[in-house]
């Protein structure tokens, strides 16, 4: 199997950002690129829903209006999240021959996020849930996925500088949680870990074995994603 290709590109926008992770897996799967590792931070804060997820039982949409938060839908399953600088956003695009593993949901999280555990290799780092990474019982990732018939998309974020008094303004105590949660508020409950960001990066790329710079980006593709779905009020708030 090849190695994945490595991708250190943050687009202007949110909705490139989720459209391109979108364009990334649609060439996978039409068997026009391969997998990819790609990394990524918005600078600014912007709420993102899982694609299954209720705008209105997760999100506080007075208060993202009231700041100018952005509010947007992923592609991806997952619960909702709070974006900004100090929380690192992973993709990985892999296909499905890589590992028997990946053909089953909770078996690929365990076998994903196990390279994780490993390649940081910290005291008190753990999965927990169906696809949390928490150090001593505290959220420091959450992740998601997209599955085609030969590709999945995985969606990673990790919090180290993240503001964490922010969340509970912008993002409501979830009505499905995981039991180790205990229904704790979003600041008793989420952590950033304490590592740098190019300690993290470097990482996850060698857990991965990530190397050579993936190009040329499906710009056009995003565009259309962005036209056909990121952009629309219906896409955000069709659940």
């Amino acid at each position: 199997m090849k190695s994945l290709q490595r991708l250190d590109r943050t687009l202007p926008s949110v909705a490139e950002n989720l459209a391109l992770d979108e364009a990334l897996l649609l060439q996978a799967e039409a068997g026009t690129a391969g997998e990819v590792l790609r990394f990524w931070e918005v600078p600014e804060l912007a709420v993102v829903l899982g694609s299954g997820c209720k705008l209105h039982e997760d999100v506080d949409v007075a208060a993202c209006q009231h700041d100018g938060v952005p509010i947007l839908r992923r592609s991806s399953g997952g619960g909702t999240v709070l974006l900004g600088r100090g929380c690192l956003c992973f993709s990985l695009i892999l296909a499905f021959q890589r590992d028997p593993s990946f053909s089953e949901v909770r078996a690929s999280y365990v076998a994903i996020l196990g390279r994780l555990l490993a390649a940081f290799d910290l005291p008190g780092l753990a999965l927990d849930g169906i696809s949390d990474l928490t150090i001593n019982g505290y959220k420091i990732s959450g992740n998601a996925q997209q599955r085609k018939r030969t590709h999945l998309l995985h969606h990673g974020t990790i919090l180290y500088d993240f503001d964490l008094s922010l969340v509970g303004r912008y993002l409501k105590q979830p009505i499905r949680q995981p039991e180790y949660r205990a229904d704790r508020l979003h600041e008793q409950f989420l952590v950033n870990l304490t590592q740098p960001r190019d300690w993290l990066v470097e990482r996850i790329a060698a857990a991965w074995q990530a190397d050579g710079e993936y190009g040329p980006l499906p710009l056009e593709r995003v565009a259309r994603l962005i036209e056909e779905k990121y952009a629309l009020a219906s896409w955000t708030a069709r659940r």
